[in-house]
């Protein structure tokens, strides 16, 4: 997706953590203070743009659903999402039982903070400049499943194209704003993080908790093809060797809308009828995101770990469940499940502005991967769909749904 010499995100955030440490360390505090000012200011900023982006997002997301309604559409939806919650759900058993011997529980608070909050440890900015919000976390929610649900339960053009236009200055705002102040950001993170001596915890845990998140990826894409494979009558080894073209292409372009046509033409190689591929495929795009729950919810706990928070199932079930229906309206961008997940993570797990900070570090130092787990068992659920649906290619063909999203 990137033009020819350009950096991609990715390189960009490994030269922003290095950059931010080399800072920490070797800068007067004043340089330190600096970064943290635009962190203040950034983090104010981001905190105003998640009722919008929840609103620009999930309105349109829920609403475009209910234009294609039909036993297709509802069937695909349901294993879509029961695979998203499946995932989250195997995330947290796993993460739960391993994280606490990887991690060192509780090793974001410092020495310099054991009294008192972690993030005082952290240097403060300059200045500060409230940014408040047009409304909480919540309210946006319930706007928008409530405007999804009578746009999908009324047909209102009117309304529809409305939402639409709102979503796309989101997604502007998100591509051509957020995501390129992201490394400077994060370099502003780890270079406070470094003054206050707690760096070193952090990137301990990035590799143990990527090791264990690509594990889960792999387990996940197992279970999906194993389940497809039982029902279908399909070697699901074969299938996955089909689908991996597409694997690969994810883990370039970093969005599951961008690897539609690889993850269309690898479907239809796994035996899927044209008219399910066509539909099944790009809706998948849309609201099957499964490696991306894995990454967030793992994330997740090990931040909430890390900070001495308590980690429940009780806690963690109904996150993974809202997750799945932020999940259906990932802005189209590297990074956009994530920034869907924001307003979830506030709201439900009580996260700090420098706990969402963690969590979109964490979360884009490994999307490719992701992304490339959500697309493979895209392939898995067509398969599914196809034999569930019909008999001897003898279902008529689905109208395709729109293509939006991004991980």
């Amino acid at each position: 997706m990137s033009g020819k010499g350009k950096l991609g995100l990715l390189p960009k955030l490994i030269i922003a953590i290095i950059a931010g440490i080399l800072i920490g360390k070797f800068t007067p505090e004043a340089v330190v203070r600096i970064l943290a000012t635009f962190n203040g200011l950034f983090g104010n900023f981001l905190g105003f743009c998640i009722p919008l982006i929840i609103v620009g997002f999930v309105a349109p997301g829920i609403g475009d659903l209910g234009k294609n309604a039909g036993r297709t559409l509802g069937l695909t939806v349901a294993i879509a999402y029961g695979s998203t919650i499946l995932a989250g759900t195997l995330a947290f058993f796993v993460d739960s039982s391993i994280f606490p011997n990887l991690l060192q529980v509780g090793g974001m608070v410092s020495e310099a903070a054991s009294h008192g909050n972690p993030e005082e440890a952290l240097l403060a900015p300059f200045f500060v400049v409230e940014m408040p919000a047009l409304m909480g976390v919540m309210t946006a929610l319930l706007m928008a499943f409530t405007l999804g649900i009578g746009m999908a339960v009324t047909e209102g053009k009117k309304m529809n194209e409305i939402m639409h236009e709102f979503q796309a200055i989101i997604a502007k705002l998100i591509s051509s704003i957020i995501i390129p102040l992201l490394p400077l950001h994060i370099c502003g993170i780890f270079a406070n993080m470094t003054h206050a001596g707690e760096v070193q915890t952090i990137m301990s845990v990035f590799i143990k908790v990527y090791a264990v998140i690509i594990a889960l990826h792999v387990t996940m894409l197992l279970i999906q093809y194993f389940i497809a494979g039982s029902v279908a009558g399909v070697n699901p080894f074969k299938a996955i060797k089909n689908m991996l073209p597409a694997y690969f292409t994810a883990i370039g372009t970093q969005s599951s809308a961008a690897t539609i046509p690889v993850t269309l033409q690898q479907t239809k190689a796994n035996g899927v009828r044209e008219d399910v591929a066509d539909f099944v495929v790009p809706l998948c795009a849309t609201i099957h995101l499964s490696g991306s729950t894995i990454t967030l919810a793992s994330c997740a706990i090990a931040v909430m770990m890390l900070h001495g928070m308590d980690v429940s199932f009780a806690a963690m079930f109904p996150f993974i469940m809202m997750l799945g229906i932020c999940m259906v309206a990932a802005p189209g961008v590297p990074g956009g499940a994530v920034m869907a997940a924001l307003g979830v993570l506030e709201s439900m797990l009580h996260f700090s502005p420098t706990m969402l900070s963690l969590m979109i570090a964490l979360y884009l130092a490994q999307d490719s991967f992701g992304t490339a787990c959500n697309v493979t068992g895209d392939g898995a659920i067509a398969i599914l769909v196809n034999k569930l649906t019909g008999r001897n290619g003898s279902t008529a063909k689905a109208t395709e749904p729109a293509m939006g999203t991004g991980d």
